[in-house]
């Protein structure tokens, strides 16, 4: 566990009379409860007004026009008058639906300022969940970012008998709200901030959805302010070090990349948006964030994009695994007392100059570290990254706590758990494993109170609905989710999560879901990726092919029946994985399977797979299955999917994996 030698952690560990494991951080402030996230960027506008707050991408090129936090209060101020002039009024909610940007944060700033509730519409949702949101949440104004996007926002307020003001980014909506607020004096927008509190609604969240419709979560001005003020000290590389930048591309929507939008705007660091995916590496490039943001499906890519690189040669592609190995070795042996070895020293100093430099560089070149949230990246993956050094800080939350609720530091960092309790959180795992949160960043509650039950209770504590351990450190490992355990019929508990977590690291597999309640044994689904299957075919010496045919295709099959024997080896026989179909097609938001945070539907997949998932069983009856040996069996008479259509690739489907080396 990487641990700085003078660090004294405040943590509070315990155990509870019935066994329940306890970890509490206390805050090392007391917060008035008259701040608010406004209040944080004022004092830091009274701190350094002419200090860089904001690096704003100039155009198409590699400029980035500096933003100074005067210059940005300013702009937030003239744009609140602007929404004051719309008729937005405090407490009133307004909506934005577009992609991470400069004016989606201003656009939040200038919100809280008019003493409004921001609520985040996802790009991808339906008109009918656009709907949901507009009339449960009574959305008044709302912004989007294109045209298109404005027509979903008002055909889905018409659906509803809703009357909402639309705007369109790309058509002067900002420009207009400037010009709007020269009839509001700056009086409205002070009396506003001042009837903040710590116990003002500041955003609804609706949340993903996996096991039912999506719920608006509350999260207070307390709760962004608590994590923020309280932590700044506990995680100083975040914000406090004014060298810190970050360049956000998760999206706004997302709890995550909202707090953390707030940490940097309230510390000492620069903060960039890069709104367009397709331009993500040469953002990084000029912009050299020292952190990033990222969902495992971000580390992934690089390495499988990278091995797939080196794979067009035998010898680059040797060179690569070598240095692979020599990394993971590397970060394991700064887990012992003695470190590494002088020869591993000499190894790693090594594939540094031949390939670790060159990974890096794609990081901009000042990128130390980077924090992962959304799933669990794996163990291989962990070390390889911090071996070529870059450490990854996983963290664990919900929009429910307003994002991390546990995360790695660097200072206190082991590889394979999501960290330590933030300061002001307790974390409970009981001996059910079933994970417990309370503290001041925790939600008030759902916007329909009547939601809370079985998940907010009245001493404070939120069911996080997962399952986890913790080690007498304090330091929480996820496990899985209790609403996925599958019970087969032989009464055997299985954890989806332990077999999908490893197997999504495979080159070729972009999801995978195991399957199996009430039946007599395990099985998966799964689907390819179609943006690495095609360097997978030319390194293994086949013809271009898509993925339908791909799914069929024996040296496919063979390859992910590879990576099941050796996701196998780590459970029983009971758990392990029986059989498998490889589907011509993906999970996405589009076709419903992928919630907006990119995690599995599974109610909807058993629902549209069921033709798939019933093959997987065709010979339940048949007592030579239990016979036969390997994933394999009974692949043979796998059915003709060739019929099944709707093949769409989400290019920002992000799900986590881990390294199979095949």
């Amino acid at each position: 566990m990487a641990e700085a030698q003078d660090f004294i952690s405040p943590l509070k560990v315990k155990t509870l009379p019935d066994g329940t494991m306890e970890a509490h951080n206390p805050s090392p402030v007391d917060i008035p409860r008259s701040w608010n996230i406004v209040k944080l960027l004022l004092n830091r506008v009274k701190r350094n007004p002419e200090g860089t707050l904001i690096e704003r991408k100039a155009g198409l090129g590699h400029e980035w026009q500096k933003i100074s936090a005067k210059q940005f209060l300013d702009e937030v101020d003239s744009v609140s008058r602007g929404l004051i002039a719309l008729g937005l009024e405090p407490g009133s909610h307004m909506a934005i639906m577009a992609h991470t940007s400069y004016e989606w944060t201003l656009l939040d700033y200038a919100c809280w300022s008019a003493g409004a509730v921001n609520v985040p519409l996802y790009e991808t949702s339906s008109i009918h969940q656009i709907g949901v949101v507009i009339k449960e949440a009574d959305i008044k104004i709302a912004f989007a970012e294109n045209a298109r996007l404005a027509e979903a926002i008002e055909a889905a307020a018409a659906k509803v008998n809703r009357q909402v003001k639309v705007l369109s980014l790309d058509l002067g909506a900002i420009a207009a709200l400037h010009e709007a607020g020269r009839t509001v004096a700056q009086v409205r927008v002070d009396e506003a901030r001042k009837g903040l509190n710590m116990d003002s609604p500041a955003t609804i969240i609706y949340t993903s959805g996996t096991s039912g419709d999506p719920k608006g979560t509350v999260l207070t001005h307390g709760n962004f302010t608590t994590l923020v003020w309280s932590n700044m000290e506990w995680m100083p590389e975040f914000s406090r070090d004014p060298r810190a930048r970050l360049l956000l591309f998760l999206p706004l929507a997302h709890v995550y990349a909202r707090l953390l939008e707030v940490f940097m705007l309230s510390g000492e660091g620069v903060l960039g948006h890069a709104p367009n995916i397709k331009n993500l590496l040469p953002d990084i490039g000029s912009f050299k964030p020292t952190y990033l943001l990222v969902v495992p499906r971000v580390l992934e890519k690089i390495y499988n994009s990278a091995d797939a690189q080196a794979g067009i040669s035998k010898p680059k592609h040797m060179v690569f695994k070598r240095a692979v190995n020599t990394a993971i070795a590397y970060s394991r042996a700064l887990d012992t007392p003695e470190g590494p070895s002088r020869r591993l020293r000499l190894r790693h100093a090594f594939y540094e100059q031949l390939v670790y430099r060159t990974i890096m560089g794609l990081l901009g070149g000042k990128c130390s570290f980077v924090i992962s949230g959304g799933g669990a990246l794996g163990e291989r993956l962990g070390h390889f990254y911090r071996g070529i050094g870059l450490s990854v800080l996983e963290g664990y939350g919900m929009t429910e706590s307003c994002g991390p609720i546990t995360v790695n530091t660097t200072h206190l960092n082991r590889i394979g758990t999501v960290g330590a309790p933030v300061c002001s959180a307790t974390v409970r795992v009981t001996p059910q494993s079933e994970i417990w949160l309370k503290g001041p960043t925790v939600s008030p509650g759902y916007l329909r109170s009547d939601k809370n039950d079985g998940v907010f209770k009245a001493d404070g504590w939120l069911n996080s609905g997962d399952l986890g351990t913790m080690d007498k450190s304090g330091l929480l490992t996820i496990t899985g989710r209790a609403k996925e355990i599958l019970v087969t019929a032989g009464g055997k508990n299985v954890v989806p999560a332990t077999l999908e977590e490893p197997l999504q690291s495979h080159p070729l597999i972009s999801q995978i879901m195991v399957v199996g309640e009430g039946k007599p044994f395990v099985g998966a689904l799964v689907t390819l990726d179609a943006e690495m299957l095609p360097g997978w075919l030319k390194k293994k010496g086949l013809e271009p092919m898509d993925v339908t045919s791909a799914s069929h295709h024996p040296a496919v099959q063979a390859s992910i029946s590879r990576a099941i024997d050796k996701a196998n080896a780590g459970v029983s026989r009971a758990e392990s994985i029986r059989e498998f179909r490889i589907l011509p097609f993906d999970f996405t938001e589009a076709n419903g399977m992928l919630t907006p945070s990119m995690k599995i539907r599974r109610s909807v997949v058993l629902e549209k797979c069921v033709t798939e998932i019933a093959d997987i069983y065709k010979d339940v009856e048949s007592p030579e299955l239990e016979e036969k040996s390997g994933v394999m069996a009974g692949i043979a008479s796998m059915p003709d999917l060739s019929k099944v259509t709707g093949y769409f690739k989400n290019m920002l489907t992000f799900p986590h994996r881990e390294d199979s080396g095949d």
